[in-house]
Order: C-alpha cells, then structure tokens, then sequence
C-alpha cells in the first residue's frame, strides 16, 4: 500500500482545486487496491447545498457504483477530519478505514467553529468498527485553511 502521505497530499491538492472553483477547500478521495477509484471535492457555494461536502459528494457517487463488499475494503482519504454528517455518511456506507489531513479541532481554531466533533467520538456510538488514522500533514492542510477563512 502507498504512504497514506502521498494520498492526503492528493486531497490537498483536490481541496485547492474545490477553492479554485468557488468553494470551500476540501477534498476527498477513495482508495481500492492501492487505487484511487473516486475522488470528490466541495461543492457546497457552487451547488448552493449545504450537504455538499467533499465527503459527501464522494459517498454518495460510491454507494450509487459499488456494491457492500467492495465497499468495505476501500479507504477514505480526505483533507480534513469529517463533520458529523459526513463521519454518520461514512458510517453507513460501509467504507472500513478513513484517514484524514487536518483535523477538525485544528479547523475549529482557524475557522472559529462551534461544531467541532472529532469524528472518532462518532464512530463510538455505531457497531461497527472503522479504523481512523490522523491527522496526517496536519500543517499543510492548515495552511490551505488558512488561506482561505
């Protein structure tokens, strides 16, 4: 399997392009097979819906084209730690591994959020166990925040 390094930094670079089009800076994408098989980025301003998220756009084009078992055995690289919607998505997707850049409470400071919840405090609640790793590169996530809020 690639470094989780080199597909956090291919989020970053699809979080950059999601600014570029209008929109806040997140990306996502899926791994299979030391793959990208998807990737998605925020689209909440362009497509005036607040549900848009870069996590969101993502799982929703998956569940739509793969079945439960491939499902599974993918990975979910994605700039910045999930909200609480995308992380309940997630979940009910079946997608087992997430791994993500910046984390949510280090957006929360750069942002000034309210609704800081670490996505792994989430996953607690379900019964189903998905493996969580971050935050990875977390200083170059930040600094694409910070540029932009």
């Amino acid at each position: 399997m690639k470094n989780h390094q080199e597909y956090i930094k291919k989020s970053y670079k699809i979080a950059q392009s999601a600014q570029a089009h209008g929109n806040h800076p997140f990306g996502a994408l899926l791994v299979l097979d030391d793959k990208i098989i998807l990737s998605s980025e925020n689209t909440v301003i362009t497509d005036k819906d607040i549900t848009r998220h870069a996590e969101m756009n993502l799982i929703s084009l998956a569940v739509k084209t793969l079945d439960s078992t491939t499902l599974s055995s993918t990975s979910l690289y994605t700039s910045t730690e999930p909200c609480a919607m995308c992380a309940g998505a997630l979940f009910w997707s079946g997608i087992s591994h997430l791994i993500y850049g910046c984390s949510a409470k280090k957006l929360g400071e750069i942002a000034g959020g309210s609704f800081v919840v670490p996505c792994t405090e989430i996953f607690t609640y379900g019964n189903r166990k998905i493996n969580v790793s971050g935050p990875i590169l977390e200083q170059e996530g930040a600094e694409i925040h910070r540029g932009f809020w």
